[in-house]
């Protein structure tokens, strides 16, 4: 590890979210997210996976953003064919259920999991009504003397024990 430190906490089944981040910075990367109905799609990023809508110019782009880093531009356009290209965003355990049921409750359907990742995330699929896929991704916390961390450091990755 080095010493930069960024939003995401340490896995933990008690960890807490950061919070979303409304402040203004250069962004190292977002995607632009083509829909034919800004309004219906910003209402679900916003209701359903818990962005807060930093700016919009109407009927140009809507600047959605979630925790320091998190930033999504939705522009009107023609959406993309559905594809298996994803956008992940971390979040902690604790707001996966929310978040699944409250994407449900505005889109029957569109979500998937949440679900354990030989990677160690756990992780819930969400089609967004533009078809955008994204994952919320959590990390769950590794024992570090338990098979989950042996099977990490026998693919070459350092789980440091105390």
């Amino acid at each position: 590890m080095n010493e930069f430190r960024g939003p995401v906490p340490a896995p933990a089944f008690d960890a807490v979210s950061p919070g979303n981040y409304l402040g203004f910075y250069g962004m190292p990367m977002f995607p632009n997210v083509p829909t034919a109905d800004l309004e219906a799609s910003a209402d679900f990023w916003l209701r359903g996976l818990g962005f807060d809508n930093l700016f919009t110019l109407p009927g140009q782009v809507v600047h959605l953003r979630r925790w320091a880093f998190q930033d999504v531009l939705l522009k009107p356009g023609t959406p993309a064919a559905p594809s298996a290209v994803s956008i992940s965003f971390s979040c902690v355990l604790g707001e996966l259920d929310e978040i699944a049921k409250r994407c449900a409750e505005i889109a029957p359907g569109c979500t998937s999991g949440p679900e354990l990742m030989p990677w160690n995330s756990r992780e819930l699929t969400v089609v967004t009504p533009e078809g955008t896929k994204v994952v919320m991704t959590a990390a769950e916390p590794i024992d570090p003397d338990g098979p989950v961390a042996e099977r990490l450091r026998a693919a070459g990755i350092d789980v440091p024990r105390p």
